[in-house]
């Protein structure tokens, strides 16, 4: 509890700060010689809560949220999913790694966001292209870390289980996966985040729908409250979505010490 009231009222103390840094009669202006030019930049914390409150009143929002939330999770869970396999599979396949291992360090130097255009063409503006970007930006983290999660396996529980009577199966399902999933989840919720930026992304680059769509139309008119007002909103699903994958993480990682937990992430 103690610790929720300190982040509490850090937060409280950033809203001030902003605030008062943008109000045009609160402090006298330090950087602009117009007091209203600092809320033209930086917006202004109450305009910006009641842009989110107009939204959600109206229910304008919903369907652009909707949108991006689905292309969101599409991407995470998509992304995830491919990241595990092809993750275990060239864990597993030493042949296999070293022979696609120069072509998987060139896909993941890439600058994947340049690949929006091309999925756009490929895929057309709807929500496919942009599962498609979000896909390339989760899949490289989750795979690299489940990659060395396997291969980092302990060669005594091996051998152990081994001795036991354990055949390929039963090591892939009570060796190996447990071993990789405490480095999936330490990789999940970074991967949250760049789903977000794929599906905002995307939908900068064409769309007629989403959060990153409200975003670019605010843009183009210097709506700055809405601007900030989209960012806060996808910040906060980011955050829950967060949530999610830590509840997850507690109730599938029971096993281990919540100490090697926290140290692993």
């Amino acid at each position: 509890m103690r610790l929720r009231l300190y982040q509490l009222l850090v937060l409280a103390a950033l809203l001030l700060v902003w605030y008062a840094l943008t109000s045009p009669t609160l402090l006298p202006p330090i950087y602009f010689d117009n007091p209203h030019r600092a809320a033209f930049f930086f917006g202004e914390p109450l305009k910006v809560a009641s842009r989110l409150w107009q939204w959600f009143a109206t229910g304008e929002i919903f369907i652009h949220l909707g949108v991006t939330l689905f292309e969101t999770l599409a991407a995470f869970v998509l992304g995830t999913v491919l990241g595990l396999a092809v993750g275990m599979w060239l864990a597993l396949a030493p042949t296999a790694s070293a022979i696609l291992d120069p072509y998987i360090k060139a896909l993941n130097s890439m600058p994947r966001v340049i690949l929006a255009p091309i999925f756009g063409v490929w895929f057309g503006l709807g929500m496919a292209s942009k599962v498609a970007l979000g896909i390339t930006l989760v899949f490289f983290i989750v795979f690299f870390n489940v990659y060395q999660g396997v291969r980092e396996v302990s060669p005594t529980v091996l051998a152990n289980a081994r001795m036991l009577g354990a055949n390929r199966r039963q090591l892939l399902r009570h060796v190996y996966l447990p071993s990789a999933l405490a480095w999936v989840f330490s990789s999940l919720h970074t991967s949250v985040g760049l789903a977000f930026v794929g599906a905002v992304v995307g939908e900068y680059l064409g769309s007629a729908r989403g959060v990153g769509y409200l975003i670019l139309q605010a843009e183009g008119t210097f709506d700055v409250n809405t601007v900030f007002a989209g960012i806060v909103l996808l910040t906060m699903f980011a955050l829950l979505l967060d949530g999610l994958v830590g509840v997850a993480e507690r109730r599938l990682m029971r096993w281990q010490p919540r100490a090697a937990q926290t140290e692993k992430i």
